[in-house]
């Protein structure tokens, strides 16, 4: 596959106005897209993994091709740019690009949900205009500021504080943990606008690179994820203009649910592709490892391990594309959503770990890539919501039910 064959994401057209021309994709669309990203993992991205391994980076011409395929712009509407997919379509792609590096699969991934659905979603017209088209065109990078020492999984618990002044805001505090944010030039950060109302006193602001008061830390050393980065982000007096407050003041929290609740099903479809990926692996593996003069696929442990594993993920697509095509439909998920997060990472973690077992001590090698995804799943059971917020999401929707 050469540079940019097979892409959509060089057939938006402009009018004279200015204005994007193109019609959202249509499923037999993506399903021909879904088989160029698998192209492109396979001739593109894997043969670059060491090197992502090595230097903790990603290089820039497997980014470029990333741009020329529209991968940047899942999330964005047709109108700005974007390649207007629904979220199964959005999850069908990121599937395949969970059976990759699983850093680079997290830039695209976090710029495409947290980092841009939130201005898709809740934005003003004039602010999808003035930051979706770069967004979708990957020019400009999407992240998105939650979490802070004291406030985790726990968004309510948040200290940064926004205080109005006029015609802007002044932001003060920090956030850390944040992806893409050594890069990020667009960051939607939630902030304190009213400390005496707990969770309706938190709003949501666009953040540009470049802005005065906002500094970054040096990028995190991460047990995983090497080529996806993350750092500290520090607002000292930050000036925030009134037209880049996203939605009304008060509004932080819920917007900030919603976003997590959508990226949920994304960050799912990620960890499928990656157990389907080990699951092949393993059987790849099993089938050419040879004990005692035969297959080690002939010991019904194996075997076991791996029916457990075919198992698991077919479960698991059945549970990420019932919750995406609710999405699709416009029904409430907060509840499915948060079960296809929890079961995506409780289950990619146990597929890494059988697919280590299955390896031995090759497994624990860095020349073969079990390790690597079994590094790189760890964090799945941690970000966007731990596993435990997400049982007291579920739980709480449970009672809200049965109280009826």
């Amino acid at each position: 596959m050469t540079s940019g064959d097979g892409g959509f994401g060089n057939n938006q057209n402009f009018r004279r106005d200015g204005e994007f021309e193109m019609e959202p994709m249509t499923e037999t669309e993506i399903r021909q897209l879904r088989t160029v990203v698998r192209d492109f993992v396979r001739e593109v991205v894997e043969p670059v993994v060491q090197t992502i391994e090595e230097e903790d980076r990603i290089p820039e011409r497997v980014v470029q091709q990333a741009r020329e395929l529209g991968l940047f712009g899942l999330s964005i509407p047709a109108e700005y740019g974007g390649l207007g997919l629904s979220m199964t379509g959005k999850c069908m792609l990121l599937e395949e690009l969970g059976k990759t590096h699983n850093g680079f699969t997290s830039l695209i991934g976090a710029h495409t949900g947290i980092g841009s659905v939130g201005i898709v979603e809740m934005g003003t017209e004039e602010q999808k205009r003035r930051f979706l088209p770069q967004m979708a065109a990957g020019e400009w990078l999407g992240a998105f500021a939650l979490s802070e020492p004291e406030a985790g999984s726990h968004a309510a618990n948040i200290r940064t504080r926004a205080e109005r002044h006029g015609d802007r805001y002044i932001l003060n505090g920090m956030k850390h943990f944040i992806t893409n944010g050594p890069e990020a030039d667009v960051i939607t950060v939630m902030a304190v606008t009213d400390p005496d109302k707990g969770s309706k006193g938190i709003t949501s602001f666009l953040v540009e690179a470049g802005t005065p008061g906002l500094s970054r830390g040096p990028a995190d050393g991460k047990m995983g994820l090497r080529g996806s980065h993350t750092c500290q982000l520090f607002f000292e007096d930050c000036e925030v203009r009134l037209e880049n407050r996203l939605g009304e003041e008060g509004e932080g929290y819920v917007n900030a649910l919603k976003i997590l609740a959508n990226g949920r099903a994304t960050l799912a479809a990620r960890c499928l592709g990656s157990c389907q990926k080990l699951l092949e692996l393993s059987m790849d593996y099993a089938m050419q490892r040879k004990q005692f003069g035969r297959p080690i696929f002939d010991n019904q442990a194996i075997q076991h391990m791996l029916a457990d594993m075919a198992l698991e993920i077919e479960t698991l697509r059945s549970l990420l594309y019932r919750v995406a095509s609710l999405v699709d439909e416009g029904k409430k998920v907060i509840k499915e959503s948060a079960a296809v997060k929890l079961y995506a990472s409780e289950v990619y973690n146990r597929i890494a770990d059988r697919a280590v077992q299955i390896f031995g001590g090759m497994g624990y090698m860095k020349e073969f890539p079990v390790e690597r995804f079994y590094r790189d799943a760890r964090i799945t059971r941690i970000y966007e919501g731990t596993s435990e917020i997400q049982r007291n999401i579920i739980a709480a929707q449970l009672k809200r039910e049965y109280e009826r």
